[in-house]
């Protein structure tokens, strides 16, 4: 409740708020200045057994939640960033090497992200053609991944969209809407190409 109040205050008053931000955040290198690093022990929350190999990029601020659950796994050279809203990942789930992950991000339980995948619930904003599109900020759309989803190699999330649980994601496919549960999309924009029947016991093939 009291980081809430602080955020809040902090947004009433834009010249306060970016004193805050610049000494957390490096204006340049846009990530945690190296004295917040050196507490990202003090604030990251770490599950059981979890693991993050020394290679990934932890931009992760004190101000949004960052929580890694037991036994999951953080895989060599990803970078995952709550700089603008919380990053979740439950039990058992695996990021794969390279990944980048930008919050706000839910990702649940026994969840398998292969190699190179980019979950982003940051967009740009562009519409003021007047104005720089660095200089008109950012909007965020939460993301969320279900209990035991796969996502392929080299795909990309984007903001707002939600993998349902048992969901495959075939390599490259770009998510761009919702995926039901226990479907497998594939392709650029991703569309489903099957799906489980429960009453027939079978995955159904829905490719045209």
């Amino acid at each position: 409740m009291k980081t809430q109040q602080i955020k809040k205050r902090l947004k009433q008053n834009p010249y306060i708020k970016h004193l805050v931000l610049n000494f957390i955040m490096h204006p340049v290198k846009t990530r945690p200045q190296w004295w917040i690093r050196m507490f990202q022990f003090a604030y990251l929350k770490r599950g059981k057994g979890s693991v993050i190999y020394h290679s990934v990029r932890k931009d992760l601020v004190p101000f949004n939640r960052f929580v890694l659950g037991n036994y999951s796994i953080v895989e060599d050279f990803s970078c995952i960033n709550n700089a603008v809203g919380d990053l979740i990942i439950g039990n058992n789930s695996r990021i794969g090497l390279g990944n980048t992950i930008i919050g706000p991000v839910k990702i649940g339980n026994e969840v398998n992200i292969a190699q190179n995948v980019v979950i982003s619930g940051l967009n740009h904003n562009f519409l003021d053609p007047d104005k720089t599109i660095a200089s008109q900020g950012v909007s965020t759309l939460s993301i969320l991944i279900e209990d035991d989803a796969w996502i392929g190699a080299n795909s990309v999330i984007l903001a707002g969209t939600k993998i349902g649980k048992h969901s495959v994601i075939a390599a490259g496919s770009i998510v761009t809407r919702s995926v039901p549960p226990f479907s497998v999309v594939a392709g650029n924009p991703a569309k489903i190409i099957k799906q489980y029947d429960f009453e027939k016991k079978e995955w159904i093939n829905l490719k045209s």
